[in-house]
């Protein structure tokens, strides 16, 4: 097992799900948590609506807030959006950017992906920038190229360890049940990070990467142990606190 100086990073996206009962699950995650000596680092992204009403629940607990998506501007006439210091006010620390469902149903291309993650540090949030081929791209032999490019355009040349995260998150993994094998995703960490030291140098080494797609209580321990794995970006299991601590019992602390 490698060795780390860094916590990994568990990080739950609740996507479009949650209504303000859900407050019992972040206080179930609170308590399993609660007295735990050694932990990795904890995050939960729910819907915008629901960040002000747990940042109450999670005050004085080791777990992290943080949002889905924002826009590039500060404040303005963009209707129905949500910009990073609105996130910061409302008690995230994190913000999720270049997510493929963003990119697929908003057409989010790489250059607002970079300014996204820009405006997030603007407002004092990390950044979680996510990247990951699909099917096809995999299947016409284009996952690095792919890859490549989404690092080259989406993740800006400012990216440290101290305020971003890199998620790989092979498309055709995401919801649907299939996980890359262990094999797949050693491969693709490694070529990523291979990509990341060439665009920001000594930066890129240390820049945590997590894996993401149909990662659950039954296989993260396998997935959080892989070499090259700093982490993990959870979806549907970080909706019941059990199944998410689950997951963190699976995490490597640092050392």
């Amino acid at each position: 097992m490698d060795i780390v100086t860094t916590p990994q990073l568990i990080a739950g996206n609740w996507k479009m799900n949650g209504l303000l009962a859900a407050r019992g699950e972040i206080a179930a995650l609170a308590a399993g948590l609660k007295g735990r000596a050694r932990l990795p680092e904890v995050l939960v992204c729910p819907p915008a609506t629901l960040l002000h009403g747990f940042s109450g629940a999670v005050a004085g607990t080791p777990i992290k807030l943080g949002g889905q998506t924002c826009h590039t501007a500060a404040a303005g006439a963009h209707t129905g959006d949500v910009s990073a210091e609105m996130l910061k006010d409302a008690g995230a620390s994190y913000v999720i950017v270049g997510h493929s469902e963003r990119r697929t149903d908003h057409n989010e291309a790489n250059a607002l992906v970079a300014a996204q993650a820009r405006a997030a540090w603007r407002a004092g949030l990390s950044a979680i920038i996510c990247i990951g081929e699909s099917e096809a791209q995999r299947s016409a032999g284009q996952m690095e190229k792919t890859l490549a490019d989404q690092i080259a355009y989406s993740v800006p040349s400012e990216t440290t360890v101290a305020n971003a995260a890199v998620a790989y998150e092979p498309i055709w993994a995401i919801g649907t049940g299939k996980t890359a094998s262990l094999d797949d995703i050693e491969g693709a960490h490694a070529f990523i990070r291979a990509r990341l030291e060439a665009s920001l140098g000594p930066a890129g080494r240390s820049v945590r990467l997590l894996y993401g797609g149909s990662v659950k209580p039954s296989n993260a321990k396998e997935i959080l142990s892989t070499r090259g794995v700093d982490g993990v970006l959870v979806g549907g299991a970080s909706l019941k606190a059990a199944d998410f601590l689950a997951i963190v019992d699976g995490a490597r602390v640092a050392v």
